[in-house]
């Protein structure tokens, strides 16, 4: 996720002391969640990803999924997306694409600036939208707005509800009246045992994960639920290209 926000939300709240993959997790000073499918996310950020490492370190867990950012605003590329994508295809787990949503922006461009860079295929995550920044131009309601606008732009084009990333706080204050009906992604680094917030898909606990393969930290993820219910939520037919 975007680094500068992530500085602002670890500031805000108490940091944890604490398809199928061979990629493996190492022993960390985190309390990581009991139960559920352990994830993590990507941009850019992490630079160049030594696969093979991760396919063959040792660890008590298995990962089982993946976010990678694709773009953001409406004409940013992620530089690693390409590799990240087509790498992790070949490591077998199951991934997902998110765009990262930059509110001064226009909803629409940045919606056909995701489309034009992200092909879904049978198998992956619904499009994911990273939101959690509020506009320097425009008040929180018109920002809503573009927000649904996006959404339903990149609805129609693959025929499939997106799911939303927020931090908790975020989404509580401002999207949860509006977006419920969207599959949730939150993030909440609390020690909590789990987010209050109901209903959610996916949790990303910690933004100071560790993964060899990966250089710095990285982002950990839990989906609720079982491997049956994580290909449930996967897209299930193949999209059609206009």
């Amino acid at each position: 996720m975007n680094k500068a926000a992530h500085i602002l939300i670890t500031i805000s709240i108490l940091l944890s002391a604490g398809c199928s993959s061979k990629f493996e997790l190492n022993s960390l000073k985190l309390r990581h969640p009991k139960g559920g499918l352990l994830g993590f996310d990507v941009s850019q950020y992490q630079g160049v990803i030594q696969w093979d490492k991760l396919k063959s370190s040792e660890t008590k867990r298995t990962l089982q999924f993946i976010m990678i950012r694709s773009t953001a605003g409406d004409n940013l590329r992620d530089r690693m997306f390409t590799s990240n994508w087509r790498e992790s295809k070949k490591q077998k787990l199951v991934r997902g694409a998110y765009h990262y949503y930059r509110p001064d922006e226009n909803s629409i461009k940045q919606a056909s600036n995701y489309i034009k860079n992200v092909k879904l295929e049978k198998g992956d995550l619904p499009p994911i939208l990273d939101i959690e920044a509020k506009s320097k131009v425009q008040s929180m309601s018109s920002l809503k707005v573009g927000i649904q606008r996006y959404l339903d732009k990149v609805e129609a084009h693959y025929g499939v509800k997106p799911i939303i990333y927020s931090s908790q706080n975020y989404y509580l204050t401002f999207l949860k009246t509006h977006f419920s009906k969207y599959p949730l992604w939150i993030a909440n680094y609390n020690q909590a045992k789990y987010p209050i917030i109901k209903g959610w898909k996916f949790w990303q606990y910690t933004d100071h994960g560790k993964l060899k393969g990966i250089n710095g930290d990285v982002d950990l993820n839990i989906f609720q639920g079982s491997i049956a219910d994580l290909k449930k939520l996967c897209i299930q037919q193949k999209i059609k290209e206009p």
